[in-house]
């Protein structure tokens, strides 16, 4: 409604500015054709378009041109960076139809693991957009994104994050043993973020070697996130979600390795796993506003 309040009162002085130049045409001789030129009926057009699409159908548009070259490890452009982060960064929870009272942020009775629900709104090839809606204590396990880029923008509530980055030069599995001899499947990861996140809040962004690849979500309370991911997860593509165990870096001795003294509670030893029995992921109708592939 306020973009189409803007819109009427452009429309009224740019009528104005017309009929006073065309009064004046004998001062100004080129002020009508400048005026007819910059108001070409299809620049209009594509202004009006602009001004009525909606934080969604922008959003959209946006991520068209940002992912349009993109693949596994291809990150986009820093300036397509900025520019994706900044539709983002001004989304608010009405721009998707959500608010904190709706049935998807009620702690669930008589389940151990609050129910999570995941709002599909559109995937492609190059990228998806969904929202997953997590009511108190809702735990997203710690998981990848293999390749990707990840954006996500919490719309409401308070989010802890917990994420982790694999240390590139970390000795490989066969030199790892745990107390029993035994040789688990695990890698060396420094910890990146291990923060409460309150909205409204900047747009957090993940990389696929950076900026904490490996994350968890726990909502402190009932809170919504929209996420953006560049490539997708596709198993055909090998771009599995694999969950992790983490354990503090003390707990499992390796030779020839060592990390800076005083920064050991910096580092986890990350062990894939199952998914959780736990996780009750669930998906719904997004009911939103629609988002028109043209």
């Amino acid at each position: 409604m306020g973009l189409e309040m803007k819109s009427n009162k452009r429309n009224k002085e740019h009528c104005q500015l017309t009929k006073d130049n065309n009064n004046n045409s004998n001062s100004f001789p080129n002020a009508n054709a400048t005026i007819s030129a910059n108001s070409s009926p299809r620049k209009s057009r594509r202004r009006n378009r602009k001004m009525s699409m909606t934080p969604v159908q922008r959003l959209f548009e946006t991520c068209k041109g940002v992912f349009s070259s993109g693949g596994p490890g291809n990150v986009p452009s820093p300036e397509h960076i900025k520019k994706l982060q900044a539709v983002l960064d001004e989304f608010k929870p009405g721009d998707v139809g959500l608010t904190p009272n709706m049935p998807y942020f009620r702690p669930t009775i008589g389940q151990r693991t609050p129910e999570i629900t995941y709002l599909h709104l559109y995937k492609c090839d190059q990228f998806s957009i969904g929202i997953f809606c997590l009511p108190p204590s809702g735990v997203l396990p710690l998981h990848n994104h293999p390749g990707m880029t990840v954006f996500s923008k919490l719309l409401f509530g308070t989010l802890h994050i917990k994420s982790f980055d694999w240390v590139a030069d970390a000795p490989c599995v066969s030199d790892v043993m745990n107390s029993e001899g035994k040789n688990p499947d695990i890698r060396l990861a420094k910890l990146k973020v291990d923060s409460d996140f309150i909205a409204p809040c900047n747009t957090s962004i993940l990389y696929p070697s950076d900026g904490g690849n490996l994350h968890c979500f726990t909502a402190v309370t009932q809170c919504a996130v929209l996420d953006v991911l560049g490539p997708p997860y596709s198993d055909p593509d090998g771009r599995h979600c694999t969950y992790y165990y983490d354990f503090p870096y003390p707990k499992f001795s390796v030779k020839a390795l060592s990390v800076p003294e005083g920064e050991e509670e910096g580092y986890a030893w990350l062990q894939e796993r199952e998914e959780p029995e736990d996780l009750a992921l669930v998906a719904a109708l997004y009911r939103g506003p629609q988002i028109v592939d043209k």
